[in-house]
């Protein structure tokens, strides 16, 4: 279908995690024009920070599971159907979010990370203790066979398991405790939900949506309301945007995990940042 187009396509397969990081910035350094990203929201990750901040496009073809970037943008959720179309998308430059985070969980005193620390950049959202273990506890099997359900199954099990410790959030000089949050740079969370009305990829800021109860039957409401669009109606659940998301956990024993893009990525404590002018994105 691209080469139908007129284009002059090299495939580059990936066979590992953490390769197409490297294939994007072999790419942008052999001078390409564009490069075209076929898989779901963690492989798109993966070519961003490859990418990122080179004027590099980068072209999505939708191949994933929960293609929460793909749809943010309205795109074609088949990746043929979106290869056919995207001769007529034009560039856009959008900010990023960037997570830092410590090796070893520890506690500072400001709540501030030093710049020699681990930093990747994500796209759509940075998700926050609870369904950051669920992807923690995923197993590859489950996640191929069933995609969302998987994510539903896992997370119901989860809910009989987990602990919920409480982290604390920063931002813009409000303070929150959580034991859920995500940080978002889209609208959309895991697909098709809509946590955070208020963020999207035009925004200069980061919106971060956490959900405070650390009881089990107080998830099952925070899941209905999520579905029907009034959990910003709960009294424990707040929006607050911000251009720099500072995140503790509850001690140095107790790991909160965090995912990126729907990829685990680390642990507590982290801050995470808005990066302007940071990818160019093909978009209709």
């Amino acid at each position: 279908m691209l080469q139908g187009t007129g284009l002059e396509v090299a495939l580059a397969p990936t066979t590992r995690p953490g390769e197409a990081t490297d294939l994007a910035r072999a790419a942008a350094a052999s001078g390409v024009d564009l490069v075209l990203a076929c898989g779901g929201d963690g492989t798109l990750n993966e070519a961003i920070n490859g990418l990122a901040p080179s004027r590099i496009p980068l072209g999505i073809l939708p191949g994933g599971t929960a293609n929460i970037l793909a749809r943010e943008l309205c795109l074609p959720q088949s990746p043929v159907a979106a290869a056919r179309q995207f001769r007529n998308w034009s560039p856009r430059r959008i900010a990023l979010g960037r997570a830092r985070w410590a090796q070893e969980p520890h506690l500072s005193g400001s709540g501030n990370l030093p710049a020699s620390q681990p930093c990747r950049y994500f796209a759509s959202v940075a998700g926050i203790g609870f369904d950051a273990h669920i992807v923690y506890k995923l197993s590859p099997q489950l996640k191929m066979g069933l995609g969302v359900a998987g994510y539903v199954v896992e997370a119901f099990r989860q809910l009989l398991r987990y602990t919920f410790p409480k982290f604390t959030w920063r931002v813009n000089g409000e303070e929150g405790q959580a034991t859920f949050a995500v940080v978002h740079r889209t609208r959309l969370y895991a697909g098709w939900l809509h946590l955070a009305p208020s963020a999207g990829l035009d925004q200069p800021h980061l919106v971060v949506c956490s959900f405070a109860s650390p009881g089990r039957a107080r998830y099952l409401l925070y899941a209905l309301a999520v579905l029907t669009r009034q959990h910003l109606r709960l009294g424990d659940v707040r929006l607050a945007p911000g251009t720099e998301v500072c995140c503790l956990p509850p001690d140095n024993k107790t790991p909160v995990r965090f995912e990126l893009d729907g990829e685990l990525a680390g642990a507590l404590p982290a801050t995470f940042e808005i990066v302007p002018d940071a990818l160019t994105l093909l978009a209709p």
